[in-house]
């Protein structure tokens, strides 16, 4: 069902990100080449507003609104119409995802450099975040969680979404993302989707202010208008094709590993799986599950084209070489399914998210763990993070000096103001501590 990649002989030191290039599979994604095509549509929006805006989604999303702003009462029959697990399942996802959440907020730190200078870390909530939630195959309800839930333990005062309008719903983002803005007390809804909806985000319209910061996943036009409006607009990870990576050994279940393999080939043709086994026969009692699982798959077309593409099995000798592969990959998801799955989770350094052992699915962390599930793609877990509070803040240093602590450092000042060639800096401290 996926195809063969042997390592086996190789020993882990050889199994680096440059050695590997080239022979991980993985969807490529051309963002330059949308950043060519959206980069004229953020200047549209910038000079003309609400009227860009509107003229892009009727001819993206066949819809054509005076206003994108989502009226009041359609989020209240939303919630009203939501189905009653799923709105249980959402409260739970809400309450958990807030208690993770809320403790990743740092507290006020206040160092003594010196006698009479102190330092004061203070982290600042941003005032306004603006949240954009994808519409494309499915409805995402959970992104919705995923991104408010943040912001507000961050402390964001003004919190905006942009969900693409569909026809089907009236022309409005989809029924569940619109209950699950209501019961999170948000109330500024906007029906805007893909470049347009950032671009309004970054520069305002007549129907929506600007933000601080963007957040959200979205497809490769979303990820270019990231890259054009950084700068303007604080923005969180350019997320790509969704992936996951696995690590097992003869103890895992071949039935759990390939669920889990579908699972996230059910997300996107282009989602890449990577399962990373120190054991030839649970490879193959892999491959002999996906048969069973893959045909009777609700999206088994889609699953089919995701593990038949950017999707293999990687053979090595033990878990050392298992973990570089994987360091190598940088997944957005890795899954241990292997003996000390946690030991072994403690020593992974490139991965957007860990799920260690056999009742820690990739579906738990998308939903229920608390954690964030919008993670970094494409191998940027090497240097990004999955969402956070951090977007959605600043660190604002708060600096306190009395006149003797300045005087015991005017000397030093004044060396390194002389060395630079700028008096006036060590002029702006002698004017002080001088008699």
């Amino acid at each position: 069902m996926i195809s063969r990649i042997d390592l086996r002989g190789r020993p882990a030191s050889s199994l680096t990100r440059t050695e590997l290039a080239g022979v991980l599979p993985r969807a490529a994604t051309d963002v330059e080449t949308a950043v060519a095509r959206i980069r004229p549509l953020c200047e549209d929006v910038k000079r003309r507003g609400a009227q860009a805006v509107r003229e892009y989604t009727a001819r993206f999303d066949g819809v054509d609104l005076a206003t994108t702003r989502v009226p009041a009462q359609a989020l209240d029959a939303a919630l009203a119409g939501l189905d009653r697990q799923v709105r249980q399942a959402l409260e739970e996802a809400i309450r958990r995802t807030r208690r993770v959440h809320g403790a990743q907020l740092p507290a006020e730190t206040a160092t003594q450099v010196t006698g009479g200078l102190t330092v004061t870390g203070r982290f600042v909530p941003v005032g306004r975040a603006g949240v954009y939630v994808p519409g494309g195959l499915v409805a995402y309800p959970s992104s919705v969680v995923m991104n408010i839930v943040p912001a507000q333990a961050a402390g964001v005062a003004s919190i905006a979404v942009a969900s693409p309008p569909q026809a089907a719903h009236g022309g409005l983002p989809h029924p569940s993302v619109l209950a699950a803005c209501a019961l999170l007390g948000v109330t500024e809804v906007h029906a805007a989707g893909g470049a347009q909806a950032l671009a309004m985000f970054a520069y305002g319209t007549q129907d929506c202010a600007p933000a601080d910061v963007i957040t959200g996943p979205g497809n490769v036009y979303v990820a270019a208008a990231k890259r054009v409006l950084r700068g303007v607009v604080g923005t969180d990870g350019e997320a790509g094709p969704t992936e996951v990576a696995i690590i097992a050994d003869d103890t895992a279940n071949p039935r759990h590993v390939a669920a889990d393999l579908v699972a996230q080939a059910e997300h996107d043709e282009l989602a890449a799986c990577l399962l990373i086994s120190t054991d030839a026969a649970l490879a193959d009692d892999v491959d002999a599950e996906l048969s069973r699982q893959v045909p009777a798959a609700r999206h088994r077309e889609r699953i089919q084209k995701a593990l038949g593409g950017q999707s293999a099995c990687v053979l090595v000798d033990d878990e050392d070489a298992a973990l570089a592969v994987s360091d190598a990959w940088a997944p957005e998801h890795l899954e241990i399914q292997a003996r000390d799955a946690a030991k072994l989770a403690a020593r992974v350094t490139n991965a957007g998210a860990v799920f260690a052992g056999p009742y820690s699915p990739v579906s738990l962390g998308d939903y229920l763990a608390g954690s964030n599930h919008v993670l970094p793609t494409g191998g940027t877990a090497r240097h990004a993070s999955g969402l956070s509070v951090f977007p959605f803040v600043r660190l604002v240093n708060v600096i306190e000096c009395d006149r003797e602590a300045l005087a015991a450092t005017a000397p030093l000042i004044s060396a390194l103001g002389g060395a630079e060639d700028l008096d006036a800096h060590v002029q702006a401290v002698r004017v002080r501590v001088e008699s």
